[in-house]
């Protein structure tokens, strides 16, 4: 299983020489085994996708954990999607109110895209989904339902031998300012156990996350002690706050190191990052 990093900023882009690190792009990581590709997230990330003429991969599956603007605002100049023989699956979250087609095409549609939804010339297939599992190629693939605002899923991609979690947005302590004491109660903690590799939400500081309960995103401090109770193997700290410089990320983690001994690997994510897992 191949990882690839393209957008790990949240909220918006931001590019400058203080964010060049580790990078300005939103939510996108790649996922492949073979000629099998998974797309989680179609944040800005996504326009850096490019197939290189691989003509033999014919579909490529979109994991969308939900619908804000940063997660989806890629998604327009994915190249695929203008491939009249290329077979493009979304996976997104279930909403009472509305389809996942009906919900994307109001963003793909004018006046804020000039190409609809229903005129990308590519073979799209929508899929909603919920709590679900699902197999795609050698992956298999649990959703669930996490804390954030609207409906948002988190991710678990296994290919029987080894576990990527993905949860960009996620307040697990929400409500709260420590952890559930019954694990199984803990938002996304089902995803997460035992991960080879988990990308979480980090935010905020410890101090800033005071002013910021109920916005939907963790402090870094969070991210690492929900990676402990959930006993992973290596985290990615990422949708790193776009007001946040390189310099200032790097000295929150090192404040981070100090004030913690967890044993785990754990580091900041950054645009451009490659993981193989066994």
């Amino acid at each position: 299983m191949k990882i690839s990093l393209r957008g790990v900023r949240g909220s918006i882009p931001t590019t400058g020489a203080d964010t060049a690190i580790y990078g300005g792009n939103t939510s996108c990581v790649v996922v492949s085994e073979g000629d099998c590709l998974l797309v989680l997230d179609g944040g800005s990330g996504m326009q850096k996708f490019n197939l290189h003429n691989n003509t033999a991969i014919k579909r490529i599956d979109i994991l969308l954990t939900h619908l804000h603007l940063d997660h989806i605002q890629g998604l327009g100049f994915f190249n695929p999607f203008f491939d009249p023989d290329m077979h493009v699956h979304i996976w997104g979250p279930k909403s009472k109110s509305s389809s996942l087609h009906s919900r994307l095409s109001r963003y793909l549609s004018p006046p804020l895209f000039p190409v609809s939804l229903r005129d990308l010339p590519c073979k799209l297939t929508m899929h909603d989904i919920e709590n679900s599992s699902f197999e795609i190629g050698p992956f298999i693939i649990e959703s669930r339902y996490i804390i954030h605002p609207g409906t948002t899923v988190g991710f678990r991609v296994s290919n029987r031998r080894s576990v990527f979690t993905y949860l960009p947005d996620h307040e697990p302590v929400l409500g709260s300012t420590e952890f559930l004491s019954d694990k199984k109660w803990i938002s996304g903690f089902d995803l997460a156990l035992n991960a080879d590799l988990l990308l979480h939400d980090a935010q905020y500081t410890k101090q800033q996350y005071l002013n910021k309960f109920g916005w939907g995103h963790s402090s870094m401090d969070d991210a690492i002690k929900f990676a402990a109770l959930a006993e992973v193997k290596h985290l990615l700290l990422a949708h790193h706050d776009p007001h946040h410089s390189d310099d200032q990320l790097n000295q929150f983690f090192d404040e981070l190191k100090n004030n913690n001994n967890y044993t785990f690997k754990y580091e900041l994510a950054a645009e451009g990052m490659n993981f193989e897992l066994p």
